[in-house]
């Protein structure tokens, strides 16, 4: 993945963040519970941008 496409799904994944943090009226623990999934999210796609990790995305089930 080239590293503007990864500076620009970062950031859209920080707006989209954003404004649920501040738009979406949710519970205190449904949102921390979003935010952590979400940064985890980011986490994993850096590092297999970067290719210290596989690509998470590629699950074959079955043969």
């Amino acid at each position: 993945m080239p590293l503007i496409e990864l500076l620009v799904v970062l950031i859209v994944l920080g707006v989209a963040l954003w404004l649920i943090n501040s738009y979406v009226p949710m519970q205190a623990n449904i949102k921390t519970i979003v935010n952590v999934v979400v940064v985890i999210v980011a986490v994993l796609l850096v590092l297999s941008a970067f290719g210290i990790i596989g690509s998470p995305w590629r699950f074959r089930i079955g043969r």
